[in-house]
């Protein structure tokens, strides 16, 4: 496995990442003997960044990924940890709490439930709007310096946001989508990244499935699956889109890869910079998309993905209505 730096402060981690969330049931169930059998298949593989939430599953996924990893050596894994999205006891969301008494209660928290002294990468998963973000990075930098937290993360904020940040403490890496059909992030916030030596970390890039190739028109997403609301899986939506997932798909076999395999080898080559995030929750899906770290795409290869799945082409907002306001890029 390949490694990447996070920026000029950042750790050394692999090429790619797992994102855990689909382990704690935003996609349905999962069966945790699998979950934690596809953390040990990604661990050795050589996959060291494994990102999580404190609300993934309301502390689940933490609990699960304590149990998975307990007895390895706690420096051969970087753990991104997402906090302050506020839940309910059902399935809603209550807004976001970045103060900085907030900051410490929730590490506190993980800290416990991950079985850890310290988190890698610690985030706000949204930007709190009643919160300036100097005192909740304010905070991070504090956890920082009693040793508590290596870095300090963003997730889903704009440019002047991330600049605001790094001015009171050198921002690691930022967290947002971006995906062949989630590009918002290329206008400004890239650019801002890079001038100030900031990594980042793609999630959803395979748009929650949408574009793996294993997604059909007459799919149910089944019980307690978000994609049920998800904008860009709808009627109408989702048929459009999945004919430029066609279009993909032939330019996938023609290089002898699938679909998810050539999506995420696209993200991984738009910069040594990016590090993609495979959110597998099954040791099959995962090992599909290991492949996609060894696959190098030229000046050609990249032009005709992108004739394939030209920028702005997706039909639907990559969240429903009431969370796209919440964050720093569209779609």
């Amino acid at each position: 496995m390949q490694t990447r730096t996070l920026g000029s402060t950042g750790p050394a981690v692999s090429a790619l990442g797992l994102g855990a969330m689909g382990m704690s049931g935003a996609y349905g169930a999962a069966d945790r003997a699998e979950s934690t059998a596809t953390v040990h298949a990604a661990l050795e593989a050589g996959v060291t960044l494994i990102d999580t939430g404190d609300f993934y599953g309301m502390g689940h996924n933490e609990s699960l990924l304590a149990e998975a990893l307990r007895g390895r050596d706690r420096d051969s894994y970087q753990l991104s940890v997402k906090f302050g999205m506020l839940r309910g006891p059902g399935p809603e969301f209550g807004g976001m709490d970045g103060r900085p008494e907030a900051v410490k209660n929730f590490l506190a928290y993980s800290l416990t439930r991950l079985g850890t002294d310290h988190i890698d990468i610690y985030r706000p998963a949204r930007l709190d709007p009643a919160v300036p973000i100097e005192e909740t990075v304010g905070a991070i930098k504090d956890m920082i310096d009693a040793g508590h937290v290596r870095h300090l993360g963003l997730s889903e904020v704009d440019a002047a946001t991330i600049r605001r940040a790094h001015a009171v403490h050198p921002v690691a890496d930022l967290q947002i989508e971006y995906s062949l059909i989630s590009r918002a992030v290329e206008a400004d916030i890239l650019p801002t990244l890079r001038e100030l030596g900031i990594g980042l970390t793609a999630y959803g890039v395979l748009s929650r499935g949408l574009i793996s190739g294993h997604w059909s028109a007459g799919h149910t997403a089944g019980p307690g699956d978000s994609r049920a609301t998800g904008p860009r899986f709808s009627r109408g939506n989702v048929e459009h889109n999945l004919a430029l997932v066609e279009a993909l798909r032939r330019v996938a076999e023609a290089k002898g890869r699938t679909v998810a395999q050539l999506a995420i080898a696209w993200v991984a080559a738009q910069g040594e910079d990016i590090v993609p995030l495979a959110g597998a929750r099954t040791r099959e899906r995962l090992a599909e998309a290991l492949p996609a770290t060894e696959l190098t795409l030229s000046a050609d290869d990249l032009a005709e993905i992108e004739k394939a799945m030209p920028p702005g082409a997706a039909r639907g907002d990559r969240y429903p209505a009431a969370f796209m306001s919440g964050l720093g890029a569209g779609n």
